[in-house]
């Protein structure tokens, strides 16, 4: 999603952005959930309460970031980013690069990419996520603000891999505990908007041993053929289908974050979905090296994600061994 404030516009949140609002925990969640620093012991959420139609109706949550609308205007000059008009294409999974559409290439992205669903501020809203390789086998990577936002975290968190147009073809998975890096749980820094939750066994199997996982890399470089998934709810998306763009990541040109730039008209939603490296297309696997996070409100068709370094590191650590 873009992120926009009320004057200067800018930041939007993307990727699976946080799709929506969240409902307002209940006081029981709240007495049983005390958070810490860095992460938020989770109530489970009830099972019945994400039905296809809380699901289908989540909406995203846009971030609030901003900056001087004219004077990074005067820094893009000269700057190359996709028409405006290239949303939506229908290519083949091999063409690269991709600004934009459905994933008809198949494997385990199919699987281990879904979306997420939590509550906030009393609205239903969601996010995107990925199960990775983990040492506990329940680990999902997403986006910072997909677990807290504005100072609260999340409830009734669950993710749903392969999620399909409300149906959730390999169960809802509620998460135990969330977590995020130490730099966005005290600050909401955006160039450490990473996020992990603990999901707990569902019909007792693990979620890495029903629907596989990713693999995760840390401190990589920059200037990479990067693959970006998610679920963006946001128009002229509508949250139903896996979404990707393919393309060569790119420092930030405002030099604003330490993000990976890649050109992609995701939208809302999308905030939380994987950017994976060395992906192979027909096996749909590769190593995850980001998260979709925000975009500038005047610089459209170009999504951001946070740099895995030794922060996102740690927070992979901690949650793993959790």
């Amino acid at each position: 999603m873009r992120l926009q404030r009320t004057t200067t516009a800018v930041l939007l949140a993307v990727g699976s952005l946080l799709s929506g609002s969240l409902t307002a925990a209940t006081a029981a969640a709240t007495a049983s959930a005390a958070p810490s620093a860095t992460s938020f012991r989770q109530h489970t959420a009830d099972k019945g309460f994400w039905t296809a139609e809380r699901m289908r109706h989540a909406t995203p949550l846009d971030l609030d970031l901003s900056r001087s609308g004219a004077k990074a205007l005067k820094e893009l000059k000269g700057l190359k980013t996709p028409a405006p008009g290239a949303r939506r294409s229908v290519v083949s999974p091999t063409a690269i690069p991709q600004p934009g559409g459905p994933w008809t290439g198949g494997g385990a992205v199919v699987k281990t990419t879904g979306r997420v669903f939590f509550t906030f501020e009393g609205r239903t809203a969601s996010c995107s996520g990925s199960s990775v390789t983990s040492q506990n086998g329940s680990t999902v990577l997403t986006a910072g603000h997909c677990v807290k936002y504005k100072g609260a975290w999340h409830t009734n968190w669950v993710f749903v891999p392969a999620y399909n147009d409300g149906q959730a073809p390999y169960g809802q998975w509620s998460a135990t505990k969330t977590l995020a890096t130490d730099q966005w749980a005290a600050r909401e820094d955006i160039n450490y908007d990473v996020g992990a939750a603990v999901v707990a066994p569902l019909n007792g199997k693990k979620l890495a041993d029903t629907v596989g996982a990713q693999g995760v890399e840390f401190n990589g470089a920059y200037g990479r053929a990067m693959y970006a998934f998610g679920y963006p709810a946001a128009a002229p998306y509508d949250g139903k289908k896996l979404i990707y763009c393919s393309g060569t990541a790119g420092k930030d040109p405002l030099g604003m974050t330490k993000d990976h730039g890649l050109g992609c008209n995701m939208t809302g939603g999308s905030s939380g979905g994987p950017w994976f490296t060395s992906f192979n297309e027909s096996a749909g696997t590769g190593l995850q090296a980001s998260v979709n996070s925000f975009g500038y409100t005047f610089l459209p068709n170009r999504m951001f994600g946070p740099y895995f370094g030794n922060e996102a590191k740690a927070l992979y650590d901690k949650a793993q061994t959790s």
